[in-house]
């Protein structure tokens, strides 16, 4: 099975959205199921992992009612402030929705880059260990020392890093960004996503561009730890759907079927446990193309 996991529905009819911003104007619109739905079939994905947008507790109610009503999104990554003081019973309350699989603080935003450090947060960290909810890290690259002291800290705590924490791809930086995620690679409890490169890119982007950064998520978190996601409909301000499908298939045209299968999909199910039965040998026959 395909699985994009990492895609975001917002309504801006409603409140509480910093973002998107209207000089934003590819994605400062209200995207629902809808939208999506037609691009799923088109290139053949089977499931979605829906990821939060506002930092807000109204974010959850608003993403699993999606998840619920639309059998297509396979699991939600909401919002929770891990600060509060009842943020591990609102932990365990959330983890009892059966499509609610994980959480992810907006830290590239925040001004003080070690807060997901603070000893405070240690209670509702623990409670995400205890209801096996993974943790989303929305990371620029100055950002992983800390990851990197995190998850050392929480061997038990499943992380993933969004959009392999930004390179600098405009810029044609490579370092320090190779150096610190190799290092973070180095935990096995540390996924990373192949996902919202195009949009670090230049508007003039093509494979060759990403294929170095590709490379390197490749040949450090290896094919078992990468997860693939289309971070939609923020790509289209790098470019669309079917096109980030056929650049990624290019990009892992020399890896095995297995690899492939195991970036495409395998790896966000087992990952975010996502509730998809394991297709048979003979499933898998009469499905092949």
């Amino acid at each position: 099975m395909r699985i994009d996991a990492h895609q975001h529905f917002w309504d801006l009819s409603l409140p509480g959205y910093d973002w998107p911003t209207p000089d934003l104007g590819a994605i400062y619109r209200t995207f629902r199921p809808i939208d999506l739905q037609p691009l799923l079939a088109a290139n053949h994905i089977d499931g979605t992992v829906l990821i939060q947008t506002r930092a807000s507790v109204i974010e959850n109610l608003y993403l699993t009612d999606l998840a619920q009503r639309y059998d297509f999104v396979k699991g939600v990554v909401g919002w929770m402030d891990l600060a509060e003081r009842d943020a591990p019973i609102r932990i365990a309350k959330w983890a009892t929705q059966p499509k609610f699989k994980g959480v992810r603080p907006m830290l590239q935003s925040m001004s003080d880059d070690t807060w997901i450090l603070q000893p405070k947060l240690e209670p509702a960290i623990r409670a995400l260990i205890k209801h096996d909810l993974a943790f989303d890290a929305l990371i620029l690259p100055r950002h992983i020392p800390h990851i990197l002291t995190l998850a050392r800290h929480y061997p038990e705590l499943r992380v993933v890093v969004d959009h392999a924490a930004k390179p600098a791809i405009r810029d044609q930086q490579f370092e320090p960004w190779a150096d610190l995620i190799a290092g973070l690679a180095d935990l096995p409890n540390v996924h990373c996503k192949l996902s919202g490169l195009a949009t670090e890119a230049a508007p003039d982007w093509h494979t060759e561009t990403l294929q170095p950064y590709v490379k390197h998520l490749l040949s450090t978190f290896g094919p078992s730890r990468l997860i693939w996601g289309s971070d939609w409909p923020v790509l289209r301000l790098a470019g669309d759907y079917a096109s980030w499908c056929s650049t990624t298939d290019e990009l892992l045209a020399h890896l095995t079927p297995s690899e492939q299968a195991a970036i495409l999909g395998e790896n966000a199910i087992a990952f975010y446990r996502l509730d998809i039965p394991a297709m048979t040998q003979t499933e898998r026959q009469h499905t092949a193309p």
